[in-house]
């Protein structure tokens, strides 16, 4: 595996392709060669992952505003099925932070779905991302099979790429999750089995303490496909959580994963 910055018409011909080819033969909401020419030309980032000479990945960000201090929005990672659990994701953002600190930067943001499991896994875990900021439908209905009409409610994950958090995060030695805390902290809901999924139980919206944990369940992407109704109640119910608890200061700041309960936890910490 080679990893390279595209930056010619082929390439971006090529980036444009797998969009495609990840997001499913439905998704009309590419991002096309002329705004990868023209956003690259102007600061954004976009780099690609090789097998050989196939392109089987991308991270890409464009150049932002936050506040009035210069920031990365990345827009875009992907990478083909067969390799999403072969480390190629965690490599894309690693030289993503690397381009940005060459950059004089200190900060990347981008959405990602909170129900997405082993997407949180990476956010939190492995890169040190935190959220205190919940959107709703931020990109209308999605067309993409991913997606199955499902709205696409998004948090903001802010990557703090200089902090000492992140490095440790990064540091090849590892970090652990908070387990501990995760343990101990009371759950705000609960994800109990349900058929072949988990159905949304328990659920507290007045909960008081320094710490909480919102559960979701893993396996979301078949859900929307194999029980939309049930999907549509998990986004429901998590929204309403995040916005309440995010409202009243608190902020996502770890996530630990249960593969053999396939199911996962948010620890949020009210802020200071």
């Amino acid at each position: 595996m080679t990893y390279r910055d595209l930056s010619t018409l082929d390439d971006f011909a090529a980036v444009v392709d797998l969009e495609r080819q990840i997001w499913g033969p439905g998704y009309d909401e590419v991002v096309p060669v002329p705004i990868l020419a023209v956003t690259v030309k102007r600061g954004g980032i976009l780099i690609g992952a090789f097998d050989g000479s196939r392109l089987v990945g991308f991270v890409y960000s464009i150049a932002g505003l936050k506040d009035g201090t210069p920031v990365q929005w990345s827009h875009m990672l992907g990478v083909v099925a067969e390799l999403r659990s072969e480390g190629v994701g965690m490599r894309l953002k690693v030289l993503q932070r690397e381009r940005a600190i060459a950059l004089g930067l200190d900060l990347i943001e981008w959405t990602f779905d909170p129900m997405q499991a082993m997407n949180a896994h990476l956010n939190f875990s492995k890169l040190g991302v935190v959220v205190e900021e919940y959107e709703e439908n931020v990109y209308g209905e999605s067309q993409s099979p991913l997606h199955r009409g499902n709205p696409t409610d998004r948090f903001v994950a802010e990557w703090h790429i200089r902090e000492p958090h992140v490095q440790r995060r990064l540091n090849p030695a590892g970090l652990p999750v908070r387990t501990h805390e995760v343990a101990d902290a009371p759950r705000v809901n609960r994800a109990t089995p349900y058929g072949d999924f988990h159905e949304c139980a328990d659920v507290a919206l007045d909960v008081d303490a320094r710490r909480i944990v919102v559960e979701i369940p893993m396996g979301f992407t078949e859900m929307l496909a194999r029980a939309p109704e049930l999907a549509l109640s998990w986004r429901m119910v998590t929204r309403r959580l995040f916005e309440t608890y995010f409202a009243r200061g608190y902020r996502a700041v770890d996530f630990s994963l249960d593969r053999l309960g396939r199911k996962g936890a948010y620890l949020l910490a009210r802020q200071a």
